[in-house]
C-alpha cells in the first residue's frame, strides 16, 4: 500500500511491526514482573503472528525462552534503558511527499516526573543500529517535549489531543497554545487540531493522554470513554469531555460518529490507590485489535463495542491489570510502525 501526501498515518493502515521495550528487574516493573511478563509475551506472540516485532531490551537473557529462538520478523537491540513506555519515547511515523520520515521528538519523563534519560536516546540507537530500512530519514525535533500516545490522527488531516497534557508545565510551557497548534500542523502536515480541554484518568501520570480518552477508531468515528456513575469521582470531566466530542467536527466540517466505551469498575491496588483502566487504551496491529480487558462486569460490553467498530480484525482480550499497576495500558507499551518502516 502507497502512502501519497503529507500526513500522520493512522494506526488503522497496513503496519511493518511494532516496537516494544521490554521489562526486567531494573524497570518499575521489578516488584511484578511475575504478572507482568506474561501480559508481554501475549502481546509479542499476537504480534508476531501478524507482523514484525522490534524488541529493545537491557540484555537478551532478560527475554522469555520464546523469543530466544529464531522468529521471522523478530528484531531484538540491546541497550540501555528507563522503563518500558514505547507509545511515548519510540520515533512517530509522517508521510511527506509521498515518502516515510521518522520523527525524533525529546521525551523527558512526562513533565519531568520520571527519569528519561535512556529512553530518549532509544530512537538515536536505533537508528545508528539500522533496526530502521535504509533510506529513511530521522528528523531530529529534540527542542520539542512530546509523546506519541499525546495525539491521534483520523488518516485524513485531523489530529486529537488534549490542552491538559499538551500546554502542560515542562514540558513546552514556553510555547502558547497557538503555537503549539502550528507545531503539529506543520509537524505531522494537519490540516485542524481538535483540542479536548476535558477528560481525566485517576492514577495517570501523563496529563490526560489522548490515547487514554478517545481514540479515532475510521477517519469519522470517535470511540471515548463515559462515565455514567454521578457518584463517581471522573463523571464532571468526562461529562464535559463528551460535550465538547459533539462539537468537534472533521477536515470537511462534519461532525464525528460518537461511540461510548464503558467505564470499567474502579480497580485499586494495594495501597488503595486508584488504577487508569481505560478501556479505550487499545492498540491496532495488521488484521487484530489488542484490547485491555481488567476481569470486571463491563468487560464483555467493551469488547463487543469494539468488534463492532473493527468488523474486519480479530479482537485479542489482553488482562490489562498488571500494565495499570504501573499506570498504563497495551498502547502505552506500544509503537506501531507502517509499512516498510522495519
Amino acid at each position: 500500500m502507497k502512502l501519497e501526501g503529507n500526513f500522520l498515518p493512522a494506526e488503522w493502515v497496513p503496519q511493518s511491526g511494532v516496537q516494544l521495550a521490554w521489562p526486567d528487574a531494573q524497570t518499575d516493573w521489578c516488584g511484578i514482573l511475575d504478572e507482568v511478563v506474561p501480559v508481554y509475551e501475549q502481546i509479542a506472540r499476537a504480534i508476531l503472528e501478524r507482523e514484525k516485532l522490534l524488541i529493545v531490551c537491557r540484555n537478551k537473557s532478560d527475554l522469555p525462552d520464546f523469543l530466544k529462538e529464531k522468529h521471522e520478523g523478530l528484531l531484538i537491540y540491546e541497550m540501555p534503558v528507563n522503563d518500558t513506555w514505547a507509545r511515548d519515547h519510540a520515533a512517530l511515523t509522517i508521510i511527506e511527499k509521498s515518502e516515510p520520515v521518522l520523527l525524533n521528538f525529546r521525551f523527558n519523563g512526562w513533565g519531568m516526573k520520571f527519569a528519561a534519560c535512556h529512553d530518549n536516546q532509544i530512537n538515536g540507537n536505533l537508528y545508528r543500529q539500522a533496526a530502521f530500512h535504509p533510506g529513511i530519514p530521522m528528523a531530529d525535533y529534540s527542542y520539542f517535549t512530546f509523546e506519541g500516545g499525546a495525539i491521534e490522527s483520523n488518516n485524513e488531516g485531523c489530529l486529537l489531543t488534549t490542552s491538559e497534557c499538551l500546554l502542560s508545565k515542562n514540558r513546552n510551557e514556553h510555547l502558547s497554545k497557538s503555537e503549539v497548534e502550528f507545531f503539529l500542523k506543520s509537524s505531522f502536515h494537519a490540516e485542524k487540531v481538535l483540542w479536548l480541554d476535558h477528560g481525566f484518568l485517576a492514577g495517570d501520570d501523563t496529563d490526560s493522554h489522548i490515547d487514554t480518552l478517545a481514540r479515532f477508531c475510521s477517519p469519522d468515528t470517535i470511540a471515548y470513554v463515559k462515565c455514567d456513575d454521578q457518584s463517581d469521582l471522573h463523571f464532571e470531566a468526562l461529562q464535559k469531555m463528551e460535550q465538547q466530542l459533539r462539537e468537534l467536527t472533521d477536515q470537511n466540517g462534519k461532525p464525528f460518529k460518537l461511540v461510548p466505551l464503558p467505564f470499567p469498575d474502579a480497580i485499586y491496588d494495594e495501597d488503595g490507590e486508584r488504577l487508569p483502566a481505560t478501556y479505550a487504551n487499545f492498540l491496532i496491529i495488521n488484521g487484530a485489535v489488542l484490547f485491555p480487558v481488567y476481569g470486571v462486569k463491563q468487560d464483555d460490553e467493551a469488547v463487543n463495542i469494539i468488534q463492532s467498530l473493527f468488523p474486519d480484525r480479530e479482537i485479542i482480550p489482553v488482562n490489562s491489570v498488571p500494565l495499570i499497576k504501573q499506570h498504563g495500558s497495551i498502547h502505552c507499551i506500544s509503537m506501531q510502525f507502517p509499512e516498510g518502516i522495519l
